[in-house]
């Protein structure tokens, strides 16, 4: 009754702050889960960062404060790892967009057996990491491999695999990731070039508009959110490959295909150095975040010109 009885203002007030609170109210629980999986993982490594900590060697941890930070400036593979996943993520996404682009291009169109071309063509985005690098191992093989039928042909030389050089294991690693990748971009590619009206090329073909000239005034602009999309989400992602270079060449020959991520997993992993490793992975969160807020911001501000 007191309830029923109160003011037209007061009612009007408490329902007001129920539905100011209310929408903080559903997303609680979806907040609590990003706090404890996404929050609290990331505090964890920033407070092992500061400390020396290797299970194998309980007597010597402790506080070390920022010795591990001072340690991975002057540590030599720290930046050469870096300098080598820079080129990977360039030369890999770079790759994985212009093939993805041309092969959406191509799936779009009408043909017999487009649905099988499809499907054979996105294929090779559901097979694991681990399974892919099983695939090309075998192709890579001195004895089982395209090596074995290529020196059947007088190209090259008996018992030789690319893996075991430095210059073409980089190269072979990245064509084992792009048969992986490239339908990654096909796939969203695709997806926004079927929405794209008919009517649109219709009118440019009737006032005179080559193919190249419909590509770039009609079907470039329309991709342009997928392309952005695609290709920030591909970045990080081959920035954090480990399985196929792991499986593929551990990082060798020499260290030669080494990321900063398959670094800090040989020492978290291998020597069990999860102070130091936690360091660099913080050094690899901070690129990760610039690069991302940097990619961003060049997109927005490329969109307010063209405006």
């Amino acid at each position: 009754m007191a309830v029923l009885n109160a003011p037209a203002p007061a009612r009007g007030a408490r329902r007001r702050r129920r539905e100011r609170w209310t929408p903080y109210l559903l997303i609680a629980p979806a907040g609590l889960l990003v706090a404890v999986f996404l929050l609290y993982p990331i505090g964890s490594v920033v407070y092992y960062s500061l400390y020396d900590y290797n299970v194998t060697k309980p007597w010597s941890n402790g506080f070390a404060g920022f010795d591990n930070y001072v340690t991975m400036f002057g540590d030599t593979q720290f930046w050469r790892s870096l300098v080598f996943t820079a080129r990977w993520v360039v030369v890999e996404v770079g790759l994985q967009l212009v093939f993805g682009l041309a092969l959406a291009l191509i799936i779009n169109e009408s043909f017999v057996g487009r649905a099988i071309s499809r499907a054979l063509a996105f294929a090779p985005w559901a097979v694991s990491g681990v399974l892919t690098t099983t695939i090309w191992l075998l192709i890579y093989s001195p004895t089982t491999g395209i090596g074995r039928y290529l020196a059947d042909a007088g190209i090259g030389q008996y018992g030789t695999s690319p893996l075991a050089n430095a210059g073409s294991a980089f190269w072979a690693a990245v064509v084992a990731e792009l048969w992986r990748g490239i339908p990654f971009f096909a796939i969203l590619i695709l997806a926004d070039l079927q929405s794209i009206s008919r009517d649109l090329y219709e009118s440019a073909e009737v006032d005179g508009a080559g193919r190249l000239r419909r590509f770039w005034s009609i079907t470039l602009p329309h991709l342009r959110t997928a392309i952005v999309i695609s290709t920030l989400l591909r970045a990080v992602w081959e920035f954090n490959n480990v399985d196929l270079l792991y499986t593929l060449t551990g990082g060798g020959p020499g260290g030669a295909t080494t990321t900063l991520p398959l670094y800090v997993a040989r020492l978290a992993i291998d020597a069990k150095e999860f102070g130091y490793g936690s360091a660099l992975t913080m050094a690899a969160f901070v690129v990760l975040a610039v690069f991302s807020g940097t990619y961003l911001w060049l997109v927005r501000m490329g969109r307010e010109q063209n405006s």
